[in-house]
């Protein structure tokens, strides 16, 4: 017979461990800590400033009302600042293979159901229509540097691949931004967007 909390050997019959001094009928008490985040879709408000989230159909441009939940599958999410200069800069225009096309500028977050971590803010989340599940939940992360668009791959589990017009193709080293200048094709997993 074994100790159920330090797992000692003890003499049959023993009430108590000889080692930890615990009752030999305890049970175990777990020192696991419980995952903050169960799953991907768990909302943890962060401590910063908090964006206020919004669904916008592909169509639009600007978004038109706040909606307290997640946004149908074909949408994309864009967090409306207090302070609008922050999504100031160039635009780009991201076309999918999905058929979708998307404008952005200043930061944002791209996958299937994107989630910034609670200290984290962006300018846009954009969700991708993917059946193949290939793109991860929070894919890439892109930003502005001087009015160049860059990338970083967010430790996505197919990884992220760049195709800059007259060059070969660079695989993404996850929390690395890479410049992707305009008629780059971004590979995410099995889908892509061609950046204009």
């Amino acid at each position: 017979m074994n100790c159920r909390i330090c797992g000692a050997t003890l003499p049959e019959g023993a009430m108590f461990c000889g080692e930890c001094g615990s009752s030999s009928t305890a049970t175990p008490v777990s020192r696991r800590r419980p995952d903050p985040r169960p799953s991907d879709t768990t909302i943890i408000h962060a401590v910063a400033p908090v964006p206020h989230v919004v669904s916008v159909p592909l169509e639009q441009a600007e978004p038109r009302e706040p909606v307290e939940s997640r946004p149908a599958a074909g949408t994309r999410w864009m967090a409306a600042s207090s302070a609008p200069e922050r999504a100031g800069g160039e635009r780009f225009q991201l076309q999918f293979s999905t058929g979708e096309t998307v404008s952005v500028a200043g930061t944002g977050l791209l996958g299937r159901r994107p989630l910034p971590q609670p200290s984290e803010y962006f300018d846009q989340l954009i969700q991708i229509n993917d059946v193949g599940m290939s793109v991860s939940k929070s894919h890439l992360e892109f930003g502005q540097d001087q009015g160049r668009l860059w990338v970083s791959d967010r430790y996505s589990a197919n990884g992220t691949v760049i195709r800059r017009p007259d060059e070969g193709a660079i695989r993404c080293e996850p929390g690395r931004r890479y410049l992707v200048p305009r008629g780059t094709r971004v590979e995410i997993a099995e889908q892509f967007f061609m950046v204009s």
